[in-house]
């Protein structure tokens, strides 16, 4: 792989990681919608938008190709209903400050993973491996003591996307086409949300001032930029680089969260945090460094 393509893939997986970390910014300039009507809007204008993409590269193909498989539609069901569960509750996370709870749990993400594939799919635990699963079930736990009741908005977010990963890679759809389908399922319940909200009087769209209107439509950007720039960065970097990578993306919530938010630093926190990121660190160190031959 060329240093410069090694570069180009850098700066999409930092543009893409980036964006998700800064995120809460968009979501959070909108309190006068509620959670719901916020993630509505994101499936509808995101459909829109990916479905423009497709056609305008010449993908439509792999579209109508999942459409025409039934066991990826099936697959594509049930991933449909956890990115949705997903997003609605990082949304929520942010509108009610439990943003830093949230990063928690984008963090312990990748753990997750390790522990799925163990009781999924058969994998071996290494040693590291053990080792980080423990310091994270025990910054979990001690986050847990310091709330007073289990960390489930955390746990509900790094289960949630961990299963919903495991069940696309399996799948191995197109990215962009499997997100196509997925908005596509959702947009049918999106817009007759928004129609019963409407018809209540209760839409924020069109009646909270033209700034909100034209945020709420911005939400088909927000999903799917920093999509397309994780795409691009994955076809020019190694599978490990992307890994490291992907906790910029919580760290940058979490900085939001304590920095620009304000939300509340226990001491809770500032001892399960780092307890995850040596967790990770072990953890990171352990996928890159050379296997022994065999």
């Amino acid at each position: 792989m060329s240093t410069g393509c090694a570069r180009a893939g850098v700066a999409f997986a930092v543009a893409a990681y980036g964006w998700w970390g800064l995120a809460p910014f968009y979501f959070h300039a909108l309190p006068a919608v509620s959670p719901p009507e916020i993630l509505a809007h994101r499936v509808l204008w995101s459909a829109l938008l990916l479905v423009a993409l497709l056609a305008a590269t010449g993908r439509l193909a792999s579209l109508r190709a999942l459409a025409a498989d039934r066991r990826a539609l099936a697959v594509l069901g049930l991933t449909t209903l956890l990115i949705a569960a997903n997003w609605l509750l990082f949304i929520w996370s942010i509108a009610v400050g439990r943003l830093l709870e949230a990063s928690f749990g984008y963090f312990i993400g990748p753990l997750i993973n390790v522990l799925l594939g163990a009781l999924v799919l058969g994998e071996r635990f290494r040693g590291l491996q053990r080792l980080s699963l423990g310091l994270a079930a025990l910054g979990v736990t001690i986050l847990g003591i310091g709330y007073g009741h289990a960390p489930w908005v955390a746990l509900t977010l790094a289960f949630s996307f961990a299963v919903y990963g495991l069940l696309r890679k399996r799948l191995h759809a197109d990215a962009v086409a499997g997100l196509t389908v997925e908005t596509l399922l959702l947009a049918p319940a999106a817009l007759a949300y928004l129609l019963w909200l409407a018809r209540g009087g209760r839409l924020a769209f069109g009646h909270a001032g033209a700034g909100t209107s034209w945020l709420l439509v911005a939400a088909g950007i927000v999903t799917a930029l920093p999509l397309i720039w994780f795409v691009a960065a994955a076809k020019r970097l190694r599978f490990s680089t992307v890994g490291i990578l992907q906790y910029l993306a919580p760290m940058g919530q979490f900085l939001v969260a304590v920095l620009a938010f304000g939300e509340r630093f226990t001491r809770a926190h500032a001892i399960s945090f780092p307890l995850i990121w040596v967790a990770l660190a072990l953890y990171s160190w352990d996928s890159l460094r050379p296997r022994p031959a065999r």
